[in-house]
């Protein structure tokens, strides 16, 4: 690395020497040049570290005796950058030649941008929305993420319809985020006690708390294999993000937010386990079960969290919660049956 490097691409890696071979490829025909990138391999046993010497040398392999997941892998990495930007990227992408440029550019017009994220389509129909992130994320006031483009398991067609909307979104995907490192020094870093799933979105809270906000960048995409590495109605995964979702709440809103918005939410988390055992297979419902004995058995650490978070405070709710969606997105796209744009179209114009 050189003194005028400006961006460290981070990629964590378990397994899947081919979709890493497609990825990096992608990187290194990028228009924009001047960056390194560090491979955090958490314990592969395919041959992908050999396959990575030997076509991209140029390449930092980490390499980790045990799975650290995606928190602890990505963290590693940006504990390492010395750059102005750091790049997040899921291995299972491949990004346009334009990528990388268009990113920086996004983050050079707006000094308070945190992070910023491209549209996220999907490599297996390249004419929809990708599951992780779609062209941007939401939340509602419940803390139920969504994206523009894609609520639930309900995926839209790109048709453009979302490239004239404010750049601002209430959270940026982890599949392929552009941070601003001096941002992270003053917020700290991902929540290792995530594992993986959302906690890029607790990440992008705190740093709307410390007065910054979080952009897409609609003029540039990004292809990813969605659920490559688990599949989305995998019960682990489930429970990592009804877990994680609720851990965010009790870190990141105020006192008199959480203590009117969590009992109702915890009343839908109970609605969810009724439900899939009445029409489902119950797989969620588990789950969901599992989430909130993790949440009630462990006050200490959570509190220990939210205290942390809570110093961070310079913006207050009334602030966080105008960029928030107002209402259910559960009760709006299952009952009344609105579709993404419907939803994101009622406040983000």
């Amino acid at each position: 690395m050189n003194d005028k490097t400006r961006l460290t691409i981070i990629i964590p890696h378990y397994n899947g020497k081919q979709i890493l071979d497609d990825c990096l490829h992608s990187l290194f025909k990028n228009t924009f040049k001047d960056f390194v990138i560090l491979l955090i391999d958490n314990g592969s046993a395919d041959g992908s570290q050999k396959m990575v010497k030997e076509k991209y040398p140029s390449v930092k392999i980490i390499q980790n005796k045990v799975n650290k997941g995606y928190a602890g892998a990505c963290n590693q990495g940006i504990e390492l950058a010395q750059t102005e930007y750091v790049l997040l990227l899921n291995n299972d992408t491949v990004a346009p030649e334009h990528f990388l440029a268009e990113m920086i550019r996004a983050m050079e017009q707006d000094r308070l941008a945190a992070m910023v994220q491209p549209k996220i389509l999907s490599i297996q129909d390249k004419q929809f929305f990708d599951y992780s992130g779609g062209a941007g994320g939401e939340m509602d006031l419940l803390g139920y993420p969504f994206a523009r483009g894609r609520i639930f398991d309900t995926v839209e067609k790109d048709k453009g319809q979302y490239d004239n909307f404010s750049r601002r979104v209430f959270w940026t995907s982890g599949c392929a985020l552009l941070l601003r490192k001096s941002v992270i020094s003053q917020i700290g870093l991902l929540d290792e006690d995530f594992f993986a799933h959302q906690e890029e979105i607790d990440l992008n809270w705190r740093a709307q708390l410390a007065g910054f906000h979080n952009l897409v960048a609609t003029n540039t995409y990004i292809y990813h294999y969605s659920g490559y590495t688990l599949r989305k109605d995998n019960q682990h995964k489930m429970y990592l993000n009804h877990r994680n979702n609720l851990i965010m709440m009790i870190k990141n809103y105020s006192l008199p937010t959480l203590l009117l918005v969590l009992p109702i939410r915890i009343l839908f988390e109970m609605a969810t386990v009724i439900a899939d055992s009445i029409l489902w297979n119950g797989k969620r419902g588990k789950a969901v079960l599992h989430a909130l004995s993790f949440i009630f058995s462990h006050p200490i650490l959570i509190l220990k969290k939210r205290r942390q978070v809570q110093k961070l405070r310079k913006v207050s709710d009334r602030a966080i919660i105008a960029n928030m969606y107002r209402g259910s997105v559960v009760i709006d796209h299952y009952v009344r049956k609105r579709l993404p744009y419907d939803c994101v179209n009622k406040f983000r114009r």
